[in-house]
């Protein structure tokens, strides 16, 4: 068998073995060792030690651990229930008002933390149960809380795209400042959406009794604003304003952002020993858990390309004469697929980097390759059956909230992602525009 072809079969094999449950950072670290001792020399291994002292000394991934510290952090604070507390009250006199303040919460959780998981969880266990108690649909309800939640994927700061620009080799900053624009893109189709619903709809979307909102208001109003709204907008000023002015690197804005979240635990009254050491437990775990997995994948992509498969990759696309689109468009759905079953850290490390070289040949941006493919993960974390996100949301519902109901609620907000997606292709410049706007350029 040509060396081509044996790569395909080695891909193959590592997929197949990963979505039978075989544990991936082992599956790939080991399989790929196994493969390559197989086909290759052991002296090829130098190469390896190389690549993975490379990691070790790569500052931009330094980021990772503390954007996850921040996120988690934050979660401890309270923070989240103040914000969704005191923007529900805000906007509780407009029909659907409720659900409009969990997507903005959503989003400014998203700028604050960037980590999915959690966001998903604490807005379900705050907002669901009362969204449910004021009589809204229950798929619009679980809908609009696992769509918003996710938007940690693509607005910055996102782990996701920390990932991503390490193996695509695009500037980290320059990836935050392009995504701004599609991921604050989304959430007004998602506003726009929620709000034709409830004119459409208007018993499914109620606003809050008067009276209730009229006790809120009598009590200090601008305080309550100031106080839920005053912490989180200076966290993210602070991380996002420096990275997106050239002040500070994404790894130097991500430790300013880990002191920010833990002095705003502080100032709630909420950090102690013990939060801290559930805050660095749970860092350490999915950090742990993020760089054994590159370790492997690392393994992984040197036997794939000591095959050349990425060669024979490119020999099979100009021999099925695929144009960039449609090799893109292929890549695509390969990634959205994928997303059912397996971790989109999974998926970055796996499919992205050999696709990579393909992409670099056919001289496509790779900066608004990285911004497609953070949506199209994104989008993939909230479609059904296997939305990673709905499984989060899911463990948290009441007894009454169906699966059905969370498949029937996302279906809306998987379709607006995809209009987001085929817009970015169509129109470039909605990802490129402001990193050229910053640059100069």
């Amino acid at each position: 068998m040509e060396s081509g072809a044996l790569a395909i079969l080695f891909f193959v094999l590592i997929f197949g073995l990963i979505l039978f449950g075989f544990p991936v950072a082992f599956t790939l670290g080991g399989f790929s060792v196994l493969f390559g001792l197989i086909f290759f020399d052991i002296d090829f291994f130098y190469l390896l030690a190389l690549r993975i002292y490379g990691i070790m000394n790569n500052y931009v991934l330094l980021a990772v651990p503390l954007f996850v510290y921040m996120g988690i952090m934050l979660e401890k604070s309270g923070i989240a229930e103040r914000l969704l507390d005191t923007m529900a009250m805000l906007l509780g006199s407009l029909r659907g008002g409720l659900a409009v303040s969990v997507v903005l919460v959503g989003a400014l959780l998203a700028a604050s933390t960037g980590v999915v998981g959690a966001t998903v969880i604490t807005m379900g266990l705050i907002s669901l149960p009362t969204m449910l108690r004021r009589g809204y649909d229950v798929g619009l309800a679980t809908g609009t809380i696992a769509a918003s939640g996710t938007l940690g994927q693509i607005i910055p700061p996102s782990v996701v795209l920390v990932l991503l620009g390490s193996v695509l080799n695009v500037p980290v900053g320059k990836l935050f400042s392009a995504a701004f624009v599609p991921g604050f893109g989304l959430v007004a189709l998602y506003l726009l959406y929620i709000i034709i619903f409830a004119l459409l709809f208007p018993t499914m979307a109620p606003p809050i009794p008067a009276a209730e909102l009229k006790a809120f208001r009598a009590k200090g109003l601008w305080r309550k604003v100031f106080i839920a709204f005053f912490l989180p907008t200076i966290l993210i000023v602070s991380v996002l304003g420096s990275i997106f002015f050239g002040i500070a690197s994404p790894t130097e804005a991500a430790a300013i952002g880990a002191l920010g979240a833990s002095l705003m635990t502080l100032a709630q009254g909420k950090l102690s020993f013990k939060v801290l050491q559930e805050v660095m437990q749970e860092t350490t775990h999915i950090t742990t858990m993020v760089f054994i997995i590159l370790v492997g994948a690392t393994s992984f992509s040197l036997i794939f390309r000591g095959l050349k498969g990425d060669d024979y990759i490119i020999h099979l696309i100009e021999t099925a004469q695929l144009s960039p689109y449609a090799f893109l468009a292929l890549v695509m759905l390969i990634m959205f697929v994928a997303g059912f079953f397996i971790d989109f850290i999974e998926i970055v490390f796996i499919i992205v980097p050999v696709v990579v070289p393909t992409f670099v040949a056919m001289k496509l941006d790779m900066l608004w390759i990285g911004i497609l493919m953070a949506i199209n993960l994104q989008t993939s974390f909230l479609t059904p059956p296997f939305g990673f996100a709905l499984f989060y949301l899911k463990g948290v519902a009441p007894p009454e909230v169906k699966t059905t109901h969370l498949y029937k609620g996302i279906i809306p907000f998987v379709i607006i992602q995809l209009l987001l997606v085929i817009l970015i292709v169509i129109f470039p410049k909605i990802a490129t525009w402001l990193p050229q706007i910053l640059s100069g350029k």
